[in-house]
C-alpha cells in the first residue's frame, strides 16, 4: 500500500491567537482554568469531589503511604492537564506554568517501574493483575494519553524526560501484545493509545510505533474474541458494576473495523478509534480502512448527531443507540465526545479536503465544546442537553445526568483538562497546507508565518467571528510566491462574497472550498463577507423528539432559550414560521454576544388549576397571547444562574 498525502497542519509556535474571542479565551485558560485545575488535581479546591489523581502517584512513588483513590483511569486526567499546559506554554512563555509541569513529570517518571510499566491502580491494588482486563482495566488509554502529553511537552519545551519514559512504557507494551508467540493477542477497551502511537511515530520516526497502533486497529473485533477469553482467565470478575451493559458494540469490537459502517457503543471511545483508523488509513494508503472512515462518519453527522454537533445519546453507556435517536431533555452529549468528533473530523479534512469535514468541526467547537466551560473557567459541563428543566434533574432518576449548572469537578474528570487541551491547541484547526496550497479551515484571528517552496510567508486573520461574517487576511511574501489559497464556505452560508486586494473576484465553491490562484507579494489582502443572519432550522422528520419544531441558528452558532430571559415554562412557548428574527449585538450581556429577538407566543395564563386531561372543546382549546422572547448562543447558557434552557420551540 502506498501513503496517501494529506494536509499538515502549522506548528503552535507558528502561531499566535488574537482578537476577543479565541484570544480572550485562552488567556482565561491560562490565567484560571489550568491553575484552578492544577489545585483540583491537587485535592486543594473545597467542596468539590477530589481528583486523587497526584496522589495516587505520590504513592507508588514512595512519597507517601496512601492507598490508591478513584477510578482505574485516574492517571489521565494529569496527562490530559500536561498536554493543554504544553500547547499554551508552545505558544506563550510561562516560566511559572513550566515549572509546575516538571514537577509533575518528575512525579510521574518516579513512579515508573524498573520494567517501564506505569500505572498508579496495578501498581497499588492488584500488582499482579498487569494486562489481566484489557476491557475494562483502562491500561492502555493511560498509556496513551500519557504519551500524547510527552509529544506535546517536547515539542513546547525541548525536554524529553517524559517522552523518555512514554517509550520505556511502550517498550514494555509491545513486548506484552502482539501476534507474536508467547504474547497477549490483546486491544484496548478503550481505544486511545493507537492515536498516541501514531503521533510517537510522527514525532520520533520509529516505525515500531506505527506498526503497534497497525495491530491494535486491525485485531480490534476479530475472532475469537479477546475479551471473552480474557475475562474466562481471570473467573469472570469485573471492575465495573453489572449494570453496565459492556455487549461488543459498547467496545466498537462487534465487527473488524473495516466492515464497520454505523457508529457504535460508547461515543468517546468510537471518535478516538476513528481518529485512528483515519490516521493509520492515511500514513498506509489502506483504501479499505479510509472507506469504513468515511461511511462512519457520514452515519454521524447524516443520523446520529445533534444540531450542536454533540453525539452519544444515552446517558447509560454514554452511548450511541440507533439512527435519529435524539432526545433533547435526556440525551447524554458527552464533552469529550464532541471533541473527539472535532478529531475525527479535522483528520478526514486532512485526507480528503472536503469543507464538509470543517464544518463539523465548527459546529462541535462554537457550540458543545465552548459550552463545557463556563466563562469562570472554573465550572465544567459533562452532559450537553438541548432542554433542560431543573427540578425533573433533580427528582426525575432518568434525567440526574443532566446538570442545570456547570460542576466545579467530577470524579471522573475527563472533561475539564479535554476542554483545556483543545482549546490551547486550536491553532492547528485553523490552517493547513500541502505543496502550493494554503487551507482557511477555521476562521480565527490569529497571525501565523509558514514557507510555501522555500519562500518566507506571513499572514494575519482579524475577524470578529463567529458574531461577525467579515474576514480579513493579509499575506506579507517579502519574495513572490506563486500559491493556491482554499477558503472554506461553510454550508450555511448561503450568501458569501470575497475580494483580492479589493477588487471583488467571482467563482463558485466546489467541495466546501473557494479556490484562489494568485502570485501573493507584499501586502496582499483576501476578504471574504459571509452573510449572517439568524434562521430557523428544521430536523428530519424521522427525528421524533424535534419533529413540529424549530431551532435558531445564526453562523455557526446555534441558539436557545433561557429562563433568564423569556420566564419559566419554556414548553408553554412557541412561534411562527414566518416571525422576523433580529439579531442585535448586546455588549453588556454575557461579556459581550449577539442574541436573537422575535415574537412568538406564550400560553394564556391561568391553565394551571385545569384537569390533568380535559376533552379538547372551545373551554379547553390553547390559547396563546403574542410575547417577545430572546435567544443567546447555546454556548453561553447556565452563565446566569439556576433555570430552564431549551433549544427547540414548538411552531403553532
Amino acid at each position: 500500500m502506498n501513503r496517501q498525502s494529506r494536509l499538515s497542519a502549522l506548528d503552535l509556535k507558528d502561531i499566535k491567537i488574537e482578537g476577543a474571542f479565541f484570544g480572550g479565551c485562552l488567556e482565561l485558560i491560562r490565567k484560571l482554568a489550568i491553575p484552578y485545575q492544577w489545585e483540583a488535581l491537587n485535592d486543594r479546591i473545597e467542596g468539590v469531589e477530589k481528583s486523587h489523581c497526584l496522589e495516587n502517584f505520590r504513592a507508588v512513588a514512595g512519597l507517601t503511604d496512601d492507598s490508591f483513590h478513584g477510578m482505574v483511569f485516574q492517571d489521565t486526567d494529569i496527562s490530559k492537564w500536561l498536554e493543554g499546559a504544553a500547547y499554551s506554554l508552545e505558544t506563550k512563555a510561562d516560566p511559572e506554568l513550566e515549572a509546575l509541569c516538571d514537577q509533575a513529570i518528575e512525579l510521574i517518571v518516579g513512579a515508573q517501574g524498573s520494567d517501564g510499566y506505569l500505572n498508579t491502580y496495578y501498581t497499588l491494588v492488584e500488582p499482579e493483575g498487569r494486562f489481566t482486563n484489557l476491557r475494562e482495566g483502562h491500561e492502555l488509554y493511560n498509556a496513551g494519553h500519557l504519551i500524547e502529553a510527552a509529544v506535546a511537552y517536547h515539542n513546547a519545551t525541548g525536554k524529553d524526560a517524559l517522552l523518555q519514559a512514554a517509550v520505556r512504557l511502550v517498550d514494555y507494551i509491545d513486548g506484552r501484545l502482539g501476534r507474536e508467540p508467547g504474547k497477549l493477542r490483546g486491544y484496548p477497551g478503550h481505544p486511545e493509545i493507537e492515536l498516541a502511537l501514531f503521533r510517537l511515530y510522527r514525532a520520533t520516526g520509529e516505525e515500531r510505533f506505527l506498526r503497534l497502533a497497525c495491530y491494535f486497529i486491525d485485531e480490534r473485533g476479530r475472532e475469537p474474541y479477546y475479551f471473552d477469553i480474557e475475562s474466562e482467565k481471570r473467573g469472570n470478575t469485573r471492575i465495573f458494576p453489572e449494570s453496565i451493559h459492556f455487549d461488543r458494540k459498547y467496545f466498537q469490537t462487534h465487527l473488524p473495523v473495516r466492515e464497520q459502517r454505523s457508529a457504535e457503543g460508547h461515543a468517546v471511545r468510537a471518535m478516538y478509534l476513528y481518529s485512528a483508523m483515519a490516521d493509520v488509513a492515511c500514513e498506509t494508503g489502506d483504501e479499505e480502512l479510509l472507506s469504513a472512515c468515511r461511511a462512519l462518519f457520514d452515519n454521524i453527522v447524516s443520523r446520529r448527531m445533534y444540531l450542536t454537533g454533540s453525539i452519544g445519546s444515552a446517558e447509560l453507556g454514554e452511548r450511541f443507540t440507533c439512527d435519529y435517536d435524539l432526545p433533547s431533555d435526556a440525551g447524554y452529549s458527552e464533552t469529550c465526545a464532541s471533541i473527539g468528533l472535532m478529531m475525527f473530523a479535522n483528520r478526514m479534512l486532512s485526507i480528503d479536503r472536503k469543507g464538509m469535514y470543517g464544518d463539523i468541526v465548527e459546529t462541535a467547537l462554537y457550540n458543545t465544546v465552548l459550552a463545557g466551560m463556563a466563562r469562570d473557567g472554573k465550572s465544567f459541563f459533562y452532559v450537553n442537553p438541548l432542554e433542560v428543566w431543573p427540578e425533573a434533574c433533580e427528582k426525575n432518576p432518568n434525567r440526574r445526568h443532566v446538570k442545570p449548572r456547570r460542576q466545579g469537578w467530577f470524579g471522573v474528570a475527563c472533561c475539564p483538562p479535554n476542554i483545556v487541551r483543545t482549546v490551547t491547541s486550536i491553532g492547528q484547526y485553523i490552517y493547513a497546507h500541502e505543496d502550493s496550497s494554503l487551507y482557511i479551515n477555521q476562521y480565527i484571528s490569529s497571525s501565523a508565518r509558514m514557507v510555501f517552496g522555500g519562500a518566507d510567508v506571513s499572514l494575519r486573520m482579524k475577524t470578529e467571528y463567529p458574531f461577525d461574517g467579515l474576514v480579513s487576511l493579509t499575506l506579507d511574501c517579502p519574495s513572490p510566491a506563486e500559491f493556491d489559497v482554499f477558503l472554506r464556505i461553510p454550508a450555511w452560508a448561503e450568501k458569501f462574497s470575497v475580494e483580492i486586494n479589493s477588487t471583488k473576484i467571482a467563482g463558485n465553491a466546489a467541495d466546501g472550498y473557494f479556490r484562489i490562484g494568485h502570485t501573493w507579494g507584499r501586502s496582499d489582502s483576501i476578504t471574504v463577507s459571509f452573510e449572517m443572519k439568524p434562521c430557523f432550522v428544521i430536523a428530519n422528520p424521522m427525528l421524533r423528539a424535534d419533529i413540529g419544531k424549530l431551532a435558531i441558528r445564526r453562523g455557526p452558532l446555534v441558539y436557545c432559550l433561557e429562563q433568564a430571559d423569556n420566564g419559566e415554562n419554556l414548553h408553554e412557548i412557541a412561534v411562527l414560521e414566518s416571525a422576523l428574527l433580529v439579531s442585535a449585538f448586546e455588549p453588556n450581556l454575557l461579556g459581550g454576544t449577539v442574541s436573537v429577538s422575535f415574537t412568538g407566543y406564550r400560553l394564556k395564563p391561568g391553565r394551571e388549576s385545569a384537569p390533568l386531561y380535559s376533552v379538547l372543546d372551545d373551554r379547553s382549546k390553547p390559547e396563546y397571547l403574542p410575547c417577545t422572547l430572546k435567544a443567546i448562543p447555546y454556548f453561553l447558557w447556565a452563565n446566569r444562574g439556576l433555570g430552564e434552557m431549551s433549544v427547540w420551540i414548538r411552531t403553532l
